[in-house]
């Protein structure tokens, strides 16, 4: 079990990549902590959890990263109940505004920048204390591919975590020294509830199919297809787990061979 019996928080808890995480966590031994606005997500992935019937011990609480106070609340309640965090897994995201740079007014960017860099990087301060005094941690950011590959209308979403790929880059160094390590998976396609609904609604649009949509996409990526969601979440609890303890300020590409970094 590449988790087992760290105290692995997930922020951002929800349908598709964060309930992945979530989910996954506890399939590799992992005490979990649950972080999301919504209590609805989070009743429904603790009980996805409890019904994998592995004994798992998990904290739910409702968190929205922008406010400090909250990110400091989830990280005291996980303290409390299980005395120490191993794992950090800032997934909580917004997706900006899906304008152009030339006519956006920028409103949905610094909405993006407000969650993505600066909510991760609160997230990231609050563990740190307690990473710092148990001998280390990992924090894992979940970033994304359109930071190496421009994308029509997510320029304000790329821009944030562009801005995050930097910051992170900092950050494993501020902390290295104290054996913390932070590294990034950048995420591509990945077929779960959002890609699902995009590539519905460009079937009705242009009068195909979800799989004609999905293979149309998938020409783009060397593996074939578009990858699942879980299989994206995998990248992320490795980098988490003791098999990379000696890797730190990295950026692993996850999108299936559709952009290679050289």
């Amino acid at each position: 079990m590449l988790l087992k019996d760290k105290v692995s928080i997930i922020s951002g808890v929800g349908p598709g990549m964060g309930g992945e995480l979530a989910v996954l966590a506890a399939e590799e031994g992992a005490k979990v902590v649950l972080a999301a606005r919504t209590e609805a997500n989070l009743q429904q992935f603790e009980a996805a959890i409890d019904g994998l019937n592995l004994g798992t011990e998990t904290l739910a609480v409702v968190t929205d990263i922008t406010d400090a106070r909250q990110c400091q609340g989830l990280v005291d309640q996980a303290l409390a109940k299980f005395g120490r965090i191993d794992c950090l897994f800032n997934n909580a995201f917004h997706p900006g505004s899906f304008d152009s740079v030339e006519y956006s007014d920028f409103q949905g960017w610094r909405e993006a920048l407000d969650v993505n860099l600066f909510g991760s990087l609160s997230m990231s301060q609050k563990v740190i204390p307690a990473m710092k005094e148990q001998g280390g941690g990992a924090i894992v950011m979940i970033n994304t591919m359109a930071t190496r590959k421009p994308m029509a209308t997510q320029a304000g979403y790329a821009a944030s975590k562009a801005a995050l790929s930097s910051a992170t880059a900092h950050l494993a160094q501020e902390v290295g020294p104290h054996g913390i390590r932070v590294n990034s998976t950048y995420i591509g396609w990945m077929w779960g509830p959002g890609v699902e609904m995009y590539c519905t609604m460009m079937a009705q649009s242009n009068d195909q199919t979800v799989e004609q949509v999905r293979a149309e996409v998938a020409k783009s990526i060397a593996l074939g297809d578009i990858p699942e969601d879980r299989d994206c979440a995998k990248a992320a609890i490795l980098l988490a787990s003791d098999y990379a303890a000696a890797i730190t300020g990295a950026s692993l590409d996850v999108n299936g061979g559709e952009y290679f970094a050289h």
